[in-house]
Parts: C-alpha cells; structure tokens; sequence
C-alpha cells in the first residue's frame, strides 16, 4: 500500500539549484575581484620595478664619472702618470653607460639623463685640459676648481635623477598596497555574505529534506527488519517522493521474488520428491508411469505426456498419457498423434525446452512456427497435430527433450489450456531439471532390461555348456576305461611278449589315456562345482599322511624331471582335519604335480604342513618360471593359464587351480599365492584344524 501526502511540485533541486546558485555566482564575483586586485597589483608593482634599471644605470654613470674626476686630480696632485693612463682608459666609460640608461628609461629620465651627458661632456673638455697642464702649476690649479664646479653640477642632475626615480617606485608601491587592501576587505565582505546564504540554504534545504528522508529510512528499517508490508509515505520535495517510490517499488518487487522463492521452493521439493520415486524403480513401464503423472500432478499441468523413439522407426508415440480430470490413461487411447523422429532430434541437439504460451495463436497450416524444432519450426504442426490440440484445447505447451548421451530417447510434453496459468520462467526451469532425471532414470531402465535379458542368454548358454560339459565327459569315461583296460592287458605278460618299440608306444598310449583321464575328471569336477552339486564327505583325516603319500606318489616323476622334492611336518603329532580325503589328495595332486611342471632341471620342490593360529597351513613352493605379476589375480579362473607358460608350450587345462580353490573353500579354508616371475612360486592353503589337534598345537 502506497501513502501520498503533501503538496506536489516541491522541486528541491530546484531550490537547491537558486541557492547554490547564487552562492557560486558569489563566490565568482569575489574570485574574479581578488583575481582582478591581485592583476593590478601585480601591474603596479611591476611598474615599480621599472625604475631600477635606470637607478643602476644612474649608479654606475656616477662612480665611473667619479673614478675619471679622481684619476685627474690624483695625477695634478701627485704627479703620477699612472693616474693619467686611468684617466684617458675610462673618460669615455661614463658616456656609453649614459646611452644604455637612455635605451631603458622611460620619458621623464630621458631628459635628465641628457641633461647628465651635456654637463659631463663640458666637464671632461676641461678635464682633458687638466691632463695637459702641469701638476702643482697654477693653471691647473685654476682647471681644477672649474673641473670641480662642472662635476659638481653633474652630481646634483645625478642625484635629482635618484630622487625622481625613487619616488616615482614609493608612490606605485603604495597604490599596489591600497589596492590589495581594498580586495581584502572586498573579499570579506563578500565571503561573509556568501556564508549567510549558505547558512541559509542549508537551514532551508535541511527542513525540507530530514523529515521525509526520515521517514523512508525508518521504513527502510521496517523493511531490512523483516516487516515486508511496510510503505514509505511518498511526501516532502519531488526527490525524495521519487525515493519513497522506488523503495516501495522494491519492496513489492521483493514480495513478487519472494513468491517465486516459494513456488521455486514448492517445485524444487516436488521434483526431489518424484526424482526419488524414480529412482528406486528399474522397471522401464514403472518408470513411466511415475514420471508421467507425478510431473503433471507436481507442475499442475492439465495434460502430460511422455513419448519414447523406437528402434528403426521414424515416428516418436507416446507412451504414456497423463489428464489432470482422468490420471494415466489407458495404454489404447493416444491422445495426440505420433511426432516425426527429425523434431525430436532436432530438440534434442538443441538441449532447451520449447515453450509456447499462445498456441491457439498459431501461424496457419503449413507456415513455420517460430522457435520449434526441426520440421515444426520449418512448416508448422501437422494437420493431426493441430487437430488434436484443438481438440484438447491446449493453450500453453512445453516441450523438453529426454536423453543421455548422443542419442535422444524421447520427449515429455506438458500442456495447459487456460491462458491465465502460462508456464513461468520458474516452472521451465524445474521441468527441465525433472525432465533430466526421467531421461537417466529410463536410460538406467533400459539399461537393466536389455542387462536382464543379456543374463538370462547367458544363464541359459552357461546351462548348456555345463549339460554339455558333464554329458561329453561322462561319454567319454566309458571308451577310455576300456582303452585303458586293454592297455593293461597288452602289457601283461600272458598275452605275449612285446617288442621295445611296441613297449615304448604302449607307455606313450597310457600316458596320454591317463592325461585324458585326469582332463575329464576336471570337467566332471568343474560340472559338478557349477551345478552345485559338488560336496565333501568329511571325516577326521591326518593332514601329514596326506601330504607323504602325494610326496610318495609325485616323487618318480620329480627324479625323472631332475628336480628336488623335500618335505617338512611335525613328526611328533598328527595335523587332524575334518575333511574329505579324496578331495585333499586332489589338491596336493594338482600343487605338486604344476610344481614339478613349472620347476626346469636341477630345481627343488618344498611341501611344508604346520599348524599355526589354530589352523593347518599347507604351503607348496618352488623354484620355478613364476608368475607375471598382472596375471595373478586371473589365477584361480576356469582356463586360465599364464602367458610365459603358454610361451613356453608347458601343458595345461587351466582347470587345476579352479578346483583346488573350490575344495579349500568348501573345507572352510582359503587359499594364497605368492610369485615372483623367474624365481619361483609358493601357493599356500590354509584348513581349520579339529578341536583336539588345534588344542594340542596352541602351546
């Protein structure tokens, strides 16, 4: 609410303007008048000093036409040529100093200064006679009184000269004086006349500004204290009316940001709010539905839609469609036709929203629509297209592109069909915010379906190869168990002796069956690991009789491969386990037998058992090729297999590690690997000893 009171018209720079007007017209005058004394001043003084030079002139004139008097009479009295030389060296001085005083004189010294060179020039001619005559002789005597009259006449023009000029400076420095004390006293006058208007225009102005000014500065206060309702009453001199305008101007201008604070506010929760609900959903139909209506809803728009492209298709429909009377429509009603792919894009690439508050308004069928993307901004909206919003009704549309990445995924379109709700700066700026949300949540969705079907593909493929895998080995078991039956057979003595070629190939074939053999009872393992039906039979079992007799087994083969197997376990007490032995025996098959594979000629082999913290802790080193240290976190994988052993053509499944892994897990242990490549590896398995066997080790 705005007060006006008091009389309209009050200019108070108007007033302002007369008084410091006539002050600075004032102050103008009493400058220019001290300005103008101190020129005179200046004039008379430099008139004053205008005599000077002719009073040094007149100076000098005198004592060189006193040095030419003194040289002649000193030479008549004494006689001394020297003095004569003076004489005849300066008789002519005094007449050029003369000719320069004349130069610089002004009117009245000229004559006197003439005056002066007359009567020196007749007192030289009878000097110069006194230069001829005898000193002490009487004529020079008689010379010298004449020459004594002449110079004395000369020295009274000089000196009437001296005085002229002197009083002539006296009287124009004391004009100078006056003068200056003149514009003093003019200048004070003046100034103590300026200082009672000023006075004056202070008191006045300050009457007609402190109390309206007063009062926009307690409103002022009002304001920064919180109480917005409060106005400034527009009284007092135009200026300050115009002040306690613009302050309630601000201070409605300030209510007008603070609602769109608010609605901001509203909005910013709404959208937290929908985007948290988006959020936690990964299916792409419930994402959908949850952005369709919760923007509608949170924007108070009367109609939402989402369209979603398609792959391969040139047309972008809806997939969801939002009323404010109806909330989500059935997925068969379309209420607006489907949107060439190229606006979509286009919007897209251009990354704002497209609003439209007067789409009633439209340019006619087929002229461009200003501002819209691709072929609606170049021809307009489709015929169905408007139809369909004269249908609605629509008003007011917003358009926002949803997308990740480079490629859009649809758009969401926002409609109100009353002209008093156009969509405000505030309301777009939200939308777009919402509109990036649903554009990551149904990229995520989409995402994790075409992720859900990869896995089902892969889960069934995985299915088959195991099917597979478990059907060829047990396929295979039975012609190899017969193939090594005949092999025992050939090699019995009672089917005939053999030949050491055939003996030899004997050995090969069996070796080989063996190799077989062991590779399909992997497989059969690893089938049974994936399908869960792997399972240990547990019973109390001595870890170090294990371990000798897999030593026992392996040590044949270590001799034959030149390579050192040494052992170390307690032999004062068993290492007891509840586990399953067949099992065990595997693991140390597999350790030992990748040790003396991967361990060249003249290397050694070292199986340590020892219990340790309460468990029993198998450690199988050797000096072999090693590991690379990038592939050892790949060791334990199916088919894995180092690259400096497949360099090497050393043989392999990549399968023992996987199941020895699998057993010590089982057992309740695990497993670690400790390599360094060209020195050698240590992979050690640690077991859970039983009650009794950890009681008797902890000592």
């Amino acid at each position: 609410m705005r007060i006006t009171t008091g009389r309209p018209g009050v200019c108070v720079a108007r007033r302002l303007t007369i008084a410091f007007g006539l002050l600075i017209a004032l102050l103008l005058l009493v400058g220019a008048g001290g300005l103008s004394a101190a020129v005179m001043a200046n004039r008379l003084h430099d008139r004053a000093m205008e005599p000077q030079p002719t009073l040094r002139e007149n100076a000098r004139v005198h004592d060189q036409a006193a040095a030419v008097h003194r040289a002649v009479r000193s030479y008549l009295l004494t006689g001394d040529t020297g003095e004569l030389n003076v004489y005849f060296r300066t008789r002519d001085t005094p007449f050029a100093t003369l000719a320069e005083a004349r130069r610089h004189a002004f009117p009245g010294a000229r004559e006197n200064l003439a005056a002066q060179e007359r009567q020196l020039r007749a007192y030289v001619r009878v000097a110069d006679q006194q230069a001829e005559a005898a000193p002490g002789s009487g004529q020079g005597v008689r010379l010298t009184e004449e020459a004594s009259r002449l110079f004395a006449t000369f020295e009274a023009s000089n000196q009437r000269l001296i005085n002229q000029l002197n009083e002539e400076s006296q009287r124009l420095e004391d004009r100078a004086h006056r003068l200056v004390d003149s514009a003093i006293a003019g200048t004070a006058v003046a100034l103590a006349a300026g200082g009672a208007l000023a006075v004056f225009a202070a008191v006045h102005t300050t009457r007609a500004l402190t109390r309206p000014l007063r009062n926009t500065a307690r409103t002022l206060g009002r304001l920064a204290a919180g109480e917005q309702s409060a106005r400034a009453e527009e009284d007092g001199p135009e200026e300050i009316r115009a002040v306690a305008r613009s302050v309630n101007l601000l201070a409605d201008e300030g209510d007008r940001l603070r609602a769109i604070e608010q609605e901001r506010a509203r909005l910013s929760r709404t959208a937290r709010a929908i985007g948290v609900q988006i959020r936690e959903q990964l299916d792409v139909e419930q994402v959908l539905d949850t952005a369709c209506a919760g923007i509608g809803e949170g924007l108070e728009a009367d109609h939402a839609f989402v369209l979603l492209t398609e792959q391969d298709s040139p047309l972008v429909c809806v997939m969801r469609a939002w009323s404010a009377g109806r909330g989500l429509l059935p997925a068969q009603e379309q209420p607006i036709p489907p949107v060439p792919l190229d606006v979509v894009r286009d919007h897209y690439r251009r990354g704002t929203a497209w609003c439209r508050n007067d789409l009633s308004a439209a340019p006619a069928e087929g002229s461009p629509l200003p501002g819209a993307p691709g072929s609606f901004g170049e021809g307009g909206l489709l015929p169905d297209a408007r139809a369909a919003a004269e249908a609605l009704g629509l008003v007011g549309v917003l358009v926002i592109p949803l997308g990740v990445g480079d490629e859009p995924l649809g758009a969401l379109f926002l409609a109100r069909t009353r002209r008093d709700r156009p969509w405000l700066p505030v309301e777009i700026e939200i939308a777009e915010s919402m509109a990036a949300g649903v554009g990551r949540a149904l990229h995520t969705a989409l995402l994790y379906k075409k992720e859900t079907h990869l896995v089902e593909k892969l889960r069934a493929l995985d299915k088959a190869k195991s099917d597979f895998l478990s059907t060829v080995s047990h396929e295979l078991r039975t012609p190899l168990t017969s193939i090594v039956g005949y092999i025992e057979l050939l090699k019995d003595e009672e089917t005939g002796p053999l030949s050491p070629p055939h003996q030899h190939m004997l050995d090969v074939v069996d070796r080989n069956a063996n190799r077989l053999r062991a590779l399909i009872e992997d497989l059969l393992t690893l089938s049974r690991i994936e399908s869960g039906a792997f399972g240990s039979r547990k019973e109390p079992v001595d870890l170090c009789r294990l371990v000798a007799s897999a030593v026992d087994t392996f040590r044949p083969a270590a001799e034959a491969a030149s390579v050192t197997l040494e052992t170390h376990w307690p032999s004062s007490r068993p290492l007891m386990l509840e586990a399953d032995s067949d099992q065990l025996d595997r693991v140390l098959m597999n350790l030992l037998s990748n040790a003396v594979k991967f361990t060249p000629r003249g290397g050694k082999v070292t199986v340590r058992a020892e219990a340790r913290d309460g468990e029993a802790v198998l450690s199988v080193s050797d000096t072999g090729i090693g590991i690379p240290p990038a592939e050892q976190e790949k060791l334990f994988q199916r088919f894995f297999r180092a690259s400096n052993a497949t360099a090497a053509a050393i043989p392999g499944t990549g399968l023992g590690l996987t199941i020895v892994l699998t057993i010590v897990a089982n057992h309740g242990g695990e497993m670690q690997v400790d390599s360094e490549e060209g020195r050698g590896t240590t992979f050690t398995a640690r077991l859970p000893l039983t009650a009794a066997s950890g009681a008797a080790a902890s000592p």
